[in-house]
C-alpha cells in the first residue's frame, strides 16, 4: 500500500523524495518572502515605485469591482468621492480599496516564488505575468465578494475578509504552483506537445 502511495503521487523519484522536496521548497520560499515583506521591507513601502504601482494597481482594482457592483450586480453606492472608497447606500456600509488591497503583495510573492523555484525559464517567462493577471482577477472578486456581503451579512465582514478571503489569495498562489510543479517543471507540457503532434 505504501508503495503504491509512493508511486501514485510521486513522493519519491529516482531515488530521491521529489514531491517532500518540490512542497518544502515551496512553503520556504512562500514563508521567507513573506517573513522579508513583513520585517525588512519597510524602507521598500516609502519609494516612489512601491507607491505608484501600488496605487495603480488599487486604482484598477477599485474602478472594476465598482463597476462590476453597479452594472452587474445591481448594487446602489454613493458617488465615487476620490478615495477609492465604495460608499453603500442603506447601511452605510463602506469598502476603502487602498494601497494594501492592490495585491502587490501577492505578486511580489509570485514573482520570486516561480523565478526561483525550478522550471524552464521560456515558460516562466509567461507563466509569471499569467498568474500575476489570475490574482489580480481574483482581487477584483475579493472585492466584489466582500461588497455582497457588506450589504447582505454585514456582521461576518471581518471573518470573511480575514479568513476566508485574505487564505484564498494562497489557496490560488498553491494551485498555480500545483499546475507549474505538475506541468511544466517535471516535463509534462512536452509531453502533452508530442502526443498532440502525433
Amino acid at each position: 500500500m505504501i508503495k503504491t502511495l509512493i508511486k501514485k503521487y510521486k513522493i519519491i523519484e529516482d531515488g530521491k523524495f521529489g514531491f517532500v522536496i518540490d512542497v518544502s521548497l515551496f512553503i520556504f520560499i512562500t514563508i521567507l518572502f513573506h517573513y522579508l515583506w513583513r520585517n525588512y521591507l519597510g524602507f521598500f513601502f516609502e519609494t516612489g515605485f512601491y507607491n505608484s504601482i501600488a496605487s495603480w494597481l488599487a486604482d484598477q482594482v477599485y474602478h472594476i469591482s465598482l463597476w462590476i457592483n453597479t452594472n452587474i450586480l445591481g448594487m446602489v453606492i454613493d458617488p465615487p468621492n476620490g478615495n477609492n472608497t465604495m460608499v453603500f447606500t442603506g447601511n452605510n456600509g463602506y469598502i476603502a480599496v487602498n494601497r494594501s488591497c492592490s495585491g502587490f503583495k501577492q505578486f511580489y510573492q509570485i514573482f520570486f516564488l516561480f523565478v526561483l523555484f525550478p522550471g524552464p525559464w521560456k515558460h516562466k517567462l509567461w507563466y509569471v505575468p499569467s498568474s500575476m493577471i489570475l490574482i489580480f482577477l481574483v482581487n477584483i472578486f475579493r472585492i466584489v465578494a466582500l461588497s455582497v456581503v457588506i450589504i447582505h451579512w454585514p456582521l461576518q465582514w471581518d471573518f470573511v475578509h480575514t479568513w476566508i478571503l485574505r487564505p484564498f489569495f494562497y489557496v490560488i498562489i498553491f494551485m498555480e504552483w500545483v499546475v507549474w510543479v505538475e506541468i511544466f517543471k517535471n516535463g509534462k507540457f512536452r509531453k502533452l506537445v508530442v502526443k498532440e503532434d502525433h
